[in-house]
């Protein structure tokens, strides 16, 4: 039997013992974050900006698993914030009840407390080939050049 007692979870363990379970906001963050990333169609979480630092912190061995996520856990219940790239060509009403459910279903299950909202905002739309790596060192290769002028070496 689960008891609410001034805001913490007071459950009965397997022996009897009763304890205070204290749900912080970095657990329900990442919990949040890996059913987003769960969802065909997201690219990415978070912004522009956030993308990059995150890029620069995997690059030197860290990571930010809950970059693009923000989360408020209160007593019984939980409200998150998402803000997500999505994959060209899929539907974006869909995709974002997709995440929301994906999200809503996941913390619910594992962090134990009623999600009351979960908002989706997409920044942005990623394009298989316009935003890759590869495609970006063309363009930059390409910008000291003459209009018209070809990338490739002529054959002679």
């Amino acid at each position: 039997m689960d008891e609410r007692n001034g805001g913490s979870l007071i459950r009965p363990a397997g022996d009897g013992v009763a304890g205070r379970t204290v749900i912080g906001d970095p657990a329900a963050v990442k919990i949040a974050a890996i059913a987003a990333r769960s969802v065909p169609g997201v690219h990415a979480l978070g912004a522009g900006t956030g993308r990059a630092l995150g890029a620069i912190r995997d690059a030197v061995g860290g990571s930010d698993l809950g970059q693009g996520i923000r989360v408020e856990v209160g007593q019984t219940q939980v409200a998150v914030d998402i803000s997500l790239v999505a994959d060209y060509g899929y539907p974006l009403n869909r995709l974002a009840d997709s995440v929301r459910t994906a999200v809503c279903q996941a913390v619910e299950e594992l962090v134990g407390l009623e999600v009351i909202e979960v908002n989706v905002e997409i920044v942005d739309v990623h394009i298989p080939g316009l935003n890759d790596a590869r495609s970006n060192e063309i363009r930059s290769a390409d910008k000291g050049r003459a209009p018209g002028a070809s990338a490739r070496t002529p054959i002679e």
